[in-house]
C-alpha cells in the first residue's frame, strides 16, 4: 500500500493527483521460493523521482527466511476493478 502510494497510486491530500498507471505488481506470494536475483515485484510510475522511496517502502515490508510465514497465501481477500 505505502509503496503504491509513493508511486502516485493514491493521495496524501484530496487535491493531490492520482497516476492511473502507478502501482506495484507482485510476482511472488508469501511462502514462495525465490532465487537470488529473481525479480519479485515491478514498480510502475510516470515520475522517476518516486521510485527510490517506493523501493525502500517495499523492501521494509519484505522479510526473507528459510520457512514460509504463518498464513502464507491468505493475502488477497478480494479485488476492486473497473
Amino acid at each position: 500500500g505505502v509503496a503504491a502510494w509513493r508511486l502516485g497510486a493514491g493521495r496524501a491530500r484530496k487535491e493531490d493527483p492520482v497516476q492511473a498507471g502507478a502501482g506495484v505488481r507482485l510476482h511472488v506470494k508469501p511462502g514462495d521460493r525465490i532465487a537470488a536475483g529473481q525479480p519479485w515485484a515491478t514498480l510502475y510510475t510516470d515520475t522517476a523521482e518516486r521510485i527510490e522511496r517506493a523501493q525502500q517502502s517495499l523492501a521494509d515490508a519484505l522479510s526473507i527466511g528459510d520457512e514460509a510465514p504463518p498464513g502464507a497465501g491468505d493475502v488477497v481477500l478480494g479485488r476492486v476493478g473497473a
